[in-house]
């Protein structure tokens, strides 16, 4: 692999999509899912073997633009559901941030750390 691009963000993203859609498509039995299937697995074949590096590594930090917005989306999600036990969320008026206050303490004054602006939470 000297030399090569190797396994990358969207090298791995492909190599999922295939699984999944090739699973969807196998359970629905249509042929068109072992072409997706096949063209994503050699989509990605193509972009671990590639020698030209600079555009794979062009193409992964376009691709990582679009999808790391998403990745943090889903994993500001995971937190809050992990925590809901503890812990209550608000969304400030004034910035959209999201507060994270502990659970049981009645009505609380929330500051924001962001913008200053002051709001009153049920926990």
């Amino acid at each position: 692999m000297a030399g090569r691009n190797g396994p990358d963000n969207l090298t791995i993203a492909s190599i999922v999509a295939a699984v999944i859609l090739n699973f969807i498509f196998m359970s629905l039995e249509l042929l068109i899912g072992e072409i997706v299937f096949t063209a994503l697995m050699l989509y990605a074949m193509f972009r671990m073997l590639s020698r030209n590096i600079v555009k794979r590594r062009a193409e992964n930090a376009r691709f990582m633009e679009f999808f790391s917005p998403i990745k943090e989306w889903f994993g500001q999600k995971i937190i809050q559901i992990k925590s809901s036990k503890t812990h209550k969320f608000f969304k400030c008026p004034g910035c959209k941030n999201t507060l994270r206050v502990p659970r049981g303490k009645g009505k609380v004054h929330i500051t924001c750390p962001k913008c200053g602006q002051r709001f009153d939470g049920k926990t």
